[in-house]
């Protein structure tokens, strides 16, 4: 018999016939169609397809971070570089780009110990950034830059004085690394600035815009020395120039608007406060600084209760925040209403419980959530809060209304503190002598 390699044709005609090579055939047809229909839905990919979501790079949350910075979203551009950070740990320059926008962010906080806190996180990034390079001129640049804001924020002098002499030695050794680094040079002289040395701030601010006159922070500081100098006008059109190169840094309108207000140009003050308030709108962020502003203007304009709504509305996103009823109290003040002032200063100063915060916002106790307000600690800051809870308690105080009891408590407390500080000593002494008047002494 020869070998042809092929099967005999009875051999095939015996399988095709045989039920089982049917039903097996059949079998293989149906997973072929699910396969197919598989592929056809996208349940199945080919083998070798890049995975759906690509893998994200440091360098990709750098930039995501920095275009959140120039839209004025400073909290998305923080969570960005935090996450950069995640993925390079020791990359140097992360952790500076992480300090110079917490340092930044912390403008935004009302409340000293809120901002304090900021700033710290500030300082232990940018230290970081050093301890990683010590010898890059940037990241000690922006070292002094963390440390000059950290000292204009604390409460003590001493560590103030520290703080900014420390600054000064982070800006010098950021220039000595490289003395073409612009931005070291403009934050030293904001330190120096902030030192009341205005005549040198005034020459390094004037060095580092003939250098960069497109640099954002150089026109900001540039402002500032000429704020230092009362040149209101002129620093002005400083912060002017540094909004038009970063137009969403609600900070820096909010300065311009404190200028105006220097100039008793009230409604031009205003608008730039609204500018602000805009822009923290568009990126979802509840800033409590552009509506204090705003109140704050209104107040020196006489207009009390469009001054205090705008402030009452802060409260609806910020219930537990001191400063706001604190600013509420003022206007209150102010205006007046002595019998609104009282809690609503209570809750600045002292704290008050979830009954009396609840009352000052017009809550509803049913439906909201009950906020306590913790004691806020006396500072220069909040000083305006604790002589004008005082002088508004021994002012309203009346035989069956002992307001004179806590008022002289709250009173030593400022003279404690402040007795060399003649304006507030003056304030001091007139609701004394009140108190005083029905038997009342400390």
């Amino acid at each position: 018999m020869i070998l042809t390699g092929k099967e005999p044709s009875f051999r095939k005609r015996q399988r095709r016939s045989n039920p089982y090579y049917i039903i097996l055939l059949l079998i293989f047809i149906m997973v072929g169609f699910f396969v197919m229909r598989a592929f056809q839905s996208g349940d199945i990919e080919p083998y070798g397809l890049p995975t759906p979501i690509p893998t994200r790079t440091a360098n990709s949350y750098k930039t995501e971070g920095e275009t959140y910075f120039m839209a004025g979203n400073l909290d998305s551009s923080m969570d960005a570089y935090n996450k950069a950070l995640e993925l390079e740990p020791d990359n140097a320059t992360i952790w500076a780009e992480v300090a110079r926008i917490k340092t930044y962010s912390s403008a935004n906080l009302t409340v000293d110990a809120l901002r304090i806190a900021r700033l710290e996180e500030a300082l232990e990034a940018a230290t970081r950034a050093v301890e990683l390079a010590p010898e890059d001129s940037y990241a000690h640049g922006i070292r002094a830059f963390a440390l000059s804001w950290y000292a204009t924020s604390v409460l003590d002098e001493e560590t103030r004085s520290n703080s900014l002499s420390e600054a000064e030695r982070e800006a010098i050794a950021a220039l000595t690394f490289d003395n073409d680094n612009t931005l070291a040079l403009v934050y030293y002289a904001e330190i120096q600035a902030t030192q009341s040395l205005i005549l040198q701030a005034q020459t390094n601010i004037e060095m580092a815009l003939a250098r960069e006159p497109d640099l954002m922070d150089a026109h900001r500081v540039h402002g500032f020395v000429l704020e230092s100098m009362g040149y209101y006008r002129d620093a002005i059109n400083a912060y002017q120039r540094a909004v038009e190169l970063n137009p969403n840094l609600t900070f820096i309108y909010i300065r311009m608007g404190v200028n105006y207000r220097q100039l008793q140009q009230f409604e031009t003050a205003l608008e730039q406060f609204a500018k602000a308030a805009r822009i923290n709108e568009q990126n979802g962020v509840n800033d409590p600084l552009p509506y204090l502003a705003i109140g704050r203007t209104y107040t020196q304009m006489g207009e009390f209760f469009i001054a205090a709504r705008n402030v009452e509305k802060v409260l609806d996103f910020d219930p537990s925040n001191p400063d706001i009823y604190g600013a509420l109290g003022i206007i209150y003040f102010r205006g007046r209403n002595y019998e609104g002032a009282i809690p609503a200063l209570q809750c600045a100063t002292y704290g008050c419980d979830a009954e009396t915060s609840c009352a000052v916002r017009f809550c509803n106790p049913e439906t909201e959530e009950p906020v306590v307000i913790p004691p806020t600690p006396l500072s220069s800051t909040t000083v305006v809060y604790y002589y004008t809870y005082g002088s508004v308690l021994a002012g309203m105080h009346m035989p069956g209304r002992p307001y004179c009891e806590e008022a002289v408590k709250v009173l030593a407390d400022v003279r404690e503190r402040y007795s060399q500080e003649p304006v507030i000593m003056s304030i001091v002494r007139e609701s004394e002598n009140i108190c005083r008047s029905f038997g009342y002494e400390q």
